[in-house]
């Protein structure tokens, strides 16, 4: 396909034929012509139409204003941005928005990260009034919470939740500022299939939705002299909190992420890494089992509460593939509240576990029946990588200056195959690592398993292990895994293991990261940048498989006896349920 030559406020710029004005200065990179182009409805790859009178430039040779986001190049057009009426034009529509726009800004999550107030402050656009200000009570039934008074009518949730997501929690009737968006249910999000992945909440350009907060109950149990407070903290966490304070996409901040929650007074800072090689021990063991025993294929991981909740949804035949271990989140908990609590000396009862997630969903999971592996709840807290960033402004902690500082051992201890678990394909790849070995009996030379890395919807590779023949797949956002798990009911493909995650590129890209703006999101790919800085992670560890973890083998040897035993099952298992 050849480039075209184009002129944009006197900078020339090539982009590919076909591509719309909008997106030709996307691919240049062109800053300072970017943010002249204002939209709000429009999101690359999720709704690629600007419906709100914004995203219209100037074309010499052409009366009226053209629309960027669907204008096709042509070669030696010149464009203009900023002119007169473009700014009249945009301004006229800023203010429509704002007059139905809550104007509660200091008092909003999203303020300083919001999509409209910049805009506002850009074209200089004031308020005149409240606004419809406290209308609507707002929805806080699910683990997101609604507040339709800040809802724009941009579509941007509907259009995540249905087409990319497959799901159509969030239903859009009429149009423009009239639009009615909402819960596809009287009841809210909560008596819908929504799965509490957290897309719409990352789609959103506003405060209208967000998670449930939990960070007072976590600074509760902080000053509660009777309680011993512990953190762990998901591998996609250090690949994206940097970005809440400048740090360039993708930069690992491991270190700094350890001090910080020291900082803020856990008593222990744990890793989740160390759960995840846990998991990939015990669905390793539980995979061979099936495949030496005649057992349920193929399996399917169960680290994903959105996908889980998706299946029990949608396809129920399928649940018996379901991996049963938990996923390493509640394995953590079920560890801490057990071996670590008898290793201390510590009453379960008095233990507090605080996860610091990439995911919505796994607010919800924390209340999932057979959650309670010691007899009490595996987690307590879950909160999101915003959340944790919000709690250490509250506590005036410089996260820029933090030293790097290790976590503690011996939950704290992970290996390079735990960290990958954040990005689509993660798992997979370490669940190979530890099950290749034990089929062929041999060390393997080479750990990486390139065929399930990369950030496609789907991918899928065959691996001939010691005269067995392994078929796997990959998947990620869940209208991916419905075509797929169509094609497992039909027959049509055939696979040993499959796992999938619900979010696009996985957890690095989970519903509780940092909120990037539409603009930002079009000319990087956030999972890509953010998984490999996990992948950058592993290759560095000196331990790069899930069962060579010491400490996974002293848990064994000390404690749980055998992967899949009795113990095993009773603290790192769970179940399913028909919804």
């Amino acid at each position: 396909m050849k480039n075209i030559q184009l002129i944009v406020n006197g900078v020339e710029l090539s982009a590919p034929e076909g591509s719309t004005i909008l997106q030709a200065i996307q691919l240049n990179d062109v800053k300072h012509v970017e943010m002249l182009v204002p939209t709000l409805h429009y999101l690359k790859g999720v709704q690629e139409d600007e419906n709100s009178g914004l995203g219209y430039v100037e074309v010499v040779g052409r009366e009226d204003l053209v629309p960027a986001w669907s204008e096709p190049i042509a070669p030696g057009m010149v464009v203009k941005t900023d002119t007169p009426a473009t700014r009249e034009k945009a301004a006229k529509s800023l203010e429509a928005i704002l007059a139905v726009h809550d104007h509660d800004c200091a008092n909003c999550v999203r303020t300083d990260n919001c999509e409209l107030q910049h805009l506002l402050f850009e074209y200089k656009i004031t308020s005149e009034g409240d606004g419809r200000r406290k209308i609507e009570e707002i929805d806080d039934r699910s683990v997101i919470v609604r507040d339709y008074n800040k809802c724009i009518r941009c579509g941007r949730c509907a259009a995540v939740c249905g087409e990319i997501q497959g799901i159509g929690a969030i239903a859009i009737t009429g149009e423009g500022l009239d639009a009615n968006v909402g819960p596809a249910s009287p009841e809210g999000l909560a008596g819908t299939k929504c799965v509490n992945c957290g897309q719409c909440i990352a789609a959103c350009p506003v405060g209208a939705l967000y998670e449930q907060d939990n960070t007072e109950a976590v600074f509760a149990a902080l000053n509660d002299p009777e309680k011993f407070v512990v953190v762990e903290a998901a591998p996609s966490v250090r690949a994206s909190l940097g970005e809440i304070y400048g740090f360039p996409l993708g930069v690992d901040v491991e270190g700094r992420l350890a001090a910080a929650l020291r900082c803020l007074g856990f008593d222990k800072v744990f890793d989740t890494t160390f759960a995840a090689d846990l998991t990939i021990v015990e669905e390793a063991n539980e995979f061979l089992d099936r495949i030496n025993h005649g057992g349920t294929l193929p399996l399917m991981t169960s680290c994903c509460p959105g996908w889980v909740k998706f299946c029990e949804h949608e396809f129920h035949d399928l649940l018996p593939n379901l991996s049963t271990c938990k996923s390493p989140q509640q394995m953590f908990g079920a560890i801490a509240k057990s071996y670590y609590a008898e290793k201390m000396g510590l009453s379960k009862e008095d233990i507090v576990v605080v996860s610091v997630m990439p995911c919505t969903a796994k607010k919800f999971e924390i209340h999932r029946e057979n959650e309670c592996g010691a007899g009490v709840p595996d987690v307590d807290i879950s909160i999101t990588t915003r959340e944790l960033a919000r709690m250490l402004k509250k506590a005036e902690i410089q996260f820029e200056a933090m030293p790097a500082e290790s976590f503690d051992h011996p939950l704290g201890l992970g290996t390079g195959a735990g960290i990958i678990f954040g990005a689509t394909g993660g798992v997979m790849e370490a669940a190979l690592r530890t099950a290749a070995e034990k089929l062929t009996g041999e060390t393997l030379e080479k750990l990486e398993f390139c065929d399930v890395r990369g950030v496609e919807g789907v991918k899928e590779a065959t691996y001939e292990l010691n005269g067995t023949t392994i078929k796997v797949a990959v998947v990620s956002g869940l209208a991916n895994a419905r075509a797929l798990m169509e094609k497992v009911q039909s027959g049509e493909a055939n696979y040993h293991f499959i796992e999938v995650m619900a979010c696009p590129g996985g957890c690095v890209n989970g519903g509780g990261q940092p909120i990037q703006s539409a603009d930002i999101k079009a000319k990087n790919d956030l999972a890509a940048l953010r998984g490999d800085a996990l992948y950058k992670n592993d290759a560095n560890k000196g331990i790069r498989k899930s069962h060579e973890n010491p400490a996974i083998i002293e848990l064994y040897d000390t404690y749980l006896t055998a992967p899949g035993g009795e113990r095993s099952h009773e603290l790192l298992h769970t179940t399913y349920t028909k919804r």
